[in-house]
């Protein structure tokens, strides 16, 4: 093993454990209870009770493609956080952090070929994340610690009748444990859990001692631009922790249940792991190597203007810039009219000096006789040998706050029909800071602060009738979400400052309801419809602190109304504000119905059909570099399914098969391209997604048990607007009909055997779990940029584990990554800043975990 590292975790939890295989060797009976326990473990090994349609149902029963996993389950593959799911649920990818985000605690998720990569406020998930019934609406935090977790549900396909908006791909239901083993008083018990996880982070800083490294203090610092924050660390990747959670429930005994839940996470840590893997100052083609503001019409390089560089039709910007002002002769500047664009930047107000650090002059410092000191270019000097390694110095943190609360109530108002209501309320609060260069000056720095609060109250009506033969569930869902989201990212020597304030808020109605008929013991009916209403208000308030539109237009005085109107800008009186002031609205309808069949031949199999749909919001884009005179939207996605699959029982019940083949009509994809600097989100065009899906459940006898998944999928462009399109070119492999869709490789495979045997007399057990999961290749980002594909992977997991014999004590030791197979995880061509950058998964780790419960 190349690295080795402890993660300790202390845990209390006043609860009972669940064991994910029950002990008892004896089938269970052909059918279930009408409305069996959700927490009853499996019996023979193989039942998992589930909740995926808002009601209890063994997993074998659900018509839809869902895998379920049991805490225990998850413990033993180190499954620790969502995103470690996508190891073991075919056709799932879900990743810790996404470009530019700085904390793996933001979640790219994508079910089936459809999801989201961006935290922006403006962008909704395309997976649903669902916490004891409740929607989580923001991608940051949705990479939940998996903390007293009873079980996980993963949803594939879209989920639109029964959980709603922006399940377009599926949705993932994480359920804590579900009975408070703490009596309290006669029907009232409590659970209190809480974890703390401490851990380095991966990559290291070193000192930079190559060419030029005596130039680097020349370099304007970090704390000279507003940014979010300036902690620095030793390292990247590295984890600090805190969560607590608690529940109280209550019942009359008879015909009354109440829930009261309430978590709370907090996290300090060093930023998501990066890795530089090219700078872009340079030009590919006939005159590669060269940087294009030395070269102009006279030597044949067709650049008309500056404008053109900057605006990205020459894709290189910020990077190119710099390294030809510091490089140039007064006379090669006056030539390219770039005097403006190489003088001194604006007031630098970092809010660590007590007063504004001058910048150095740009232009001309390098050249001979010029006396101002000398900067070091940006370029590939940087690119580390080891990608645990990083010459950053940067700002690079994330401080994530996150809480909620909910409340539960069911009453029965007879044996066949009980009233449902889950109430919550939910915030987060996040600042966070990424150094993206790699280098030990300031050429790329990203920064956010985060506010969002949430209320959602759901009404369910829950029926079974016909002797348990007909169920019904019909419901109402109001949501209200509201919040910020501050960019603060300046480009290298402050060229551009970007100052980006968004608020935005929404608010959603919808009704919903789904009929589940067994019209004859062979025979049953699915019919089920949801309505959305949506209004949604945005206002943007992104600037440049620098002007940097000024400058290229020359045309520095944005104090005058003349400059203002040459350069494109709204308003006089907020002339670096690159959004039209004011409120922008749009309002959304929805009707996501679904349909199915299911076929029982015998009491061991069951044949499904189903027709889906499902939608994800639109929205606006929030990141602009130029002014522009209304603000750019994008609309809703939509999706249409067809699944065919069956559930099966075999070896006497003790295990499972299921199959499911599915094709998906994806229109209106929202896709995030990469204009300029800025990354902007478009309704780019539709894709045809077409697959097959195989899970195996298997105990084989009461000590060795072998799951095993299959995920294969074609997942394609049909049509791409022309605006939309990137041709291929020496670093992209571009977006085109016929291109892959991102984050959706073509085959998965699982496998994991568990062995358990007793120890003997008092001593306990020991179970050992071996994990293999294979991905094939998939490309991280829209434009398919080489550099950032991902290879495929062989990703290894082991652990084994003692219990004592009353199951109070546990003691784990695993490793994860066995084999050290290294792999891009998310990234970004940041060609106009001057940067391709890249995280690295994790090297091969071990840990140990020690727990005990009460």
């Amino acid at each position: 093993m190349t690295r080795i590292y402890l993660l300790s975790t202390a845990a209390i939890a006043l609860i009972a454990a669940t064991p994910a295989w029950a002990a008892d060797d004896q089938p269970p009976p052909p059918a279930p209870p009408a409305t069996p326990p959700p927490t009853t473990a499996a019996q023979g090994g193989t039942d998992i009770i589930v909740t995926a349609q808002r009601r209890a149902q063994r997993l074998q029963d659900v018509p839809v493609a869902v895998t379920a996993f049991t805490d225990q389950a998850l413990e033993e593959r180190a499954v620790s956080e969502v995103a470690q799911l996508s190891n073991i649920s075919p056709n799932v990818t879900l990743d810790g952090g996404t470009p530019f985000s700085a904390t793996s605690q933001v979640l790219s998720a994508y079910i089936r070929g459809i999801g989201a990569n961006d935290f922006a406020f403006n962008l909704d998930p395309g997976v649903g994340i669902y916490l004891d019934g409740v929607y989580l609406a923001r991608t940051v935090g949705a990479n939940q610690d998996l903390l007293d977790v009873e079980r996980i549900e993963v949803l594939r396909g879209p989920q639109g009748t029964l959980f709603g908006r922006n399940t377009i791909g599926g949705a993932i239901n994480i359920v804590t444990r579900g009975t408070g083993d703490i009596p309290l008083a006669d029907g009232l018990g409590m659970i209190l859990s809480g974890s703390f996880q401490d851990r380095d982070g991966y990559v290291r800083h070193v000192p930079y001692t190559g060419p030029g490294a005596n130039l680097i203090g020349n370099s304007t610092p970090s704390e000279a631009f507003l940014l979010a924050g300036y902690r620095r660390y030793d390292t990247e990747g590295g984890d600090h922790t805190w969560n607590l959670r608690g529940r109280i429930d209550y019942t009359n005994h008879s015909n009354f249940r109440i829930s009261l839940t309430g978590d709370y996470s907090k996290t300090n840590t060093s930023q998501l792991p990066n890795t530089l893997l090219l700078t872009t100052g340079f030009i590919p083609g006939p005159f590669a190597g060269l940087n294009p503001f030395d070269l102009g019409p006279a030597e044949g390089f067709p650049i008309q203007t500056a404008l053109d560089v900057i605006t990205g039709s020459s894709g290189f910007l910020f990077a190119g810039l710099y390294n030809f002002c510091i490089g140039a002769s007064p006379a090669q500047i006056a030539s390219r009219n770039a005097a403006n664009l190489c003088g001194p930047r604006a007031t630098l107000a970092g809010p660590n000096t007590s007063a504004p650090l001058a910048s150095p002059t740009l232009g001309g410092a390098n050249f001979p006789g010029n006396p101002a000191p000398d900067l070091i270019p940006y370029d590939n000097r940087f690119i580390s040998p080891n990608i645990d390694r990083s010459y950053a110095n940067g700002p690079g943190f994330s401080n994530l706050e996150s809480w909620g609360g909910a409340g539960t109530v069911e009453f029965d108002l007879s044996h066949n029909l009980t009233l449902k209501s889950i109430t919550a309320y939910r915030e987060l609060h996040w600042n966070a800071a990424m150094d993206l260069d790699g280098a030990p000056i300031p050429a790329l720095q990203v920064s956010f602060i985060m506010n969002q609060w949430q209320f959602s109250q759901e009404v369910q009506l829950l029926g079974n009738f016909l002797d348990n033969r007909l169920n019904v569930v019909l419901g109402g869902y109001y949501f209200k979400e509201a919040g910020d989201l501050h960019d603060l990212v300046p480009f290298i020597e402050g060229l551009l400052q970007v100052d980006g304030p968004n608020t935005l808020r929404t608010e959603n109605y919808a009704a919903f309801g789904q009929l589940d008929w067994r019209i004859a013991p062979w025979l049953g009916l699915t019919l089920g419809a949801r309505y959305t209403h949506e209004n949604k208000a945005f206002e943007g308030g992104q600037s440049d602190r620098n002007g940097f539109n000024y400058d290229l237009f020359n045309c520095p005085n944005y104090n005058s109304p003349l400059c203002v109107a040459l350069v494109g800008f709204n308003d006089p009186n907020q002339p670096l504000r690159y959004y039209v002031e004011g409120l922008n609205h749009k309002s959304f309808n929805n009707f996501s119905p679904r349909a199915g069949i299911q076929l029982h031949p015998s009491d061991n199999v069951m044949v499904y059909g189903s027709w889906s749909r499902g939608y994800k919001t639109g929205g606006w884009t929030t990141r602009l570099s130029n002014p522009l005179p209304t603000a750019p939207d994008f609309d809703e996605e939509k999706a249409e399914s067809f699944e065919l699959g069956f559930k099966s029982y075999f070896w006497n019940r003790r295990g499972t098969l299921n199959v499911a083949l599915f094709d998906t009509r994806y229109t209106g994809i929202q896709l995030n391209f990469q204009q300029g600097v800025s990354p902007t989100i478009q309704n780019a065009g539709t894709a045809r997604i077409r697959g097959a899906e195989v899970e195996l459940s298997w105990a084989v006898n009461s000590m060795f048990h072998i799951d095993s998944s299959v995920g294969i999928i074609h997942a394609t462009y049909s049509s791409v607007l022309p605006q939309s399109q990137v041709a291929p070119n020496p670093l992209q492999a571009g977006v085109f009909p016929g291109a892959d869709l991102p984050k959706t490789p073509h085959l998965t495979f699982n496998i994991s055997p568990r062995l358990t045997f007793p120890l003997g007399g008092n001593l306990g057990s020991l179970t050992l779990v071996a994990d293999y999961t294979y991905t094939s290749p998939l490309w991280n980002d829209t434009e398919r940029t080489f550099l950032l594909r991902r290879h495929e992977t062989n990703i290894v997991n082991g652990s084994i584990t003692w219990r004592s014999q009353n199951q109070r004590w546990s003691l784990t030791a695993g490793v994860t990554n066995l084999l050290d197979d290294r792999y891009l995880v998310t990234g970004q061509a940041q060609i106009a800043g001057g940067v391709i950058y890249g995280t690295y998964n994790r090297p091969d780790e071990w840990y140990l975990r020690a727990g005990f419960e009460f």
